[in-house]
């Protein structure tokens, strides 16, 4: 597999040389809440993602799926600030210190893309389902129609 790009050119900036990319040009990244210290989700950003990250002061990633730039937000609303970026001691995994807008971080609604728990042998939803997902997404496609 290539490295994940867009028509755009990859900014040379050095700092960018320092991350330690896998095989596909790509860097694991978590983002946690500022603010609570929680795990908000785990994502993919590539060379481009994470300068336009920096550019932006928000997420922007790279979606495996869609293989494509993925700003944060772009479609619920909920965009994450970005207040802090940190780098492992391998440099091989990017941490995001982020405040979440609206307090959702999950398509399905959720604070957390980590609402499932293991436990007595089972998983089971943990966290709450703050708002529907059905009218996140409505709700900012009739937004962008205004």
């Amino acid at each position: 597999m290539a490295t994940p790009t867009t028509n755009h050119p990859i900014p040379a900036q050095p700092w960018l040389k320092k991350i330690q990319w896998d095989e596909h040009g790509l860097v694991p990244v978590i983002a946690q809440e500022a603010g609570s210290g929680d795990i908000l989700m785990f994502a993919w950003m590539n060379r481009e993602a994470l300068a336009k990250t920096v550019e932006l002061g928000e997420a922007v990633y790279w979606s495996r799926s869609r293989k494509k730039l993925w700003h944060k937000g772009e479609e619920s609303g909920h965009v994450q600030k970005v207040l802090e970026i940190r780098l492992d001691c391998d440099e091989d995994v990017v941490l995001l210190k982020v405040e979440q807008a609206g307090g959702i971080a999950c398509h399905t609604g959720r604070h957390s893309c980590f609402f499932q728990k293991f436990e007595n042998g089972d998983w089971f939803e943990a966290e709450p389902v703050l708002k529907d997902p059905g009218a996140i997404y409505t709700d900012s496609k009739s937004k962008k129609k205004q």
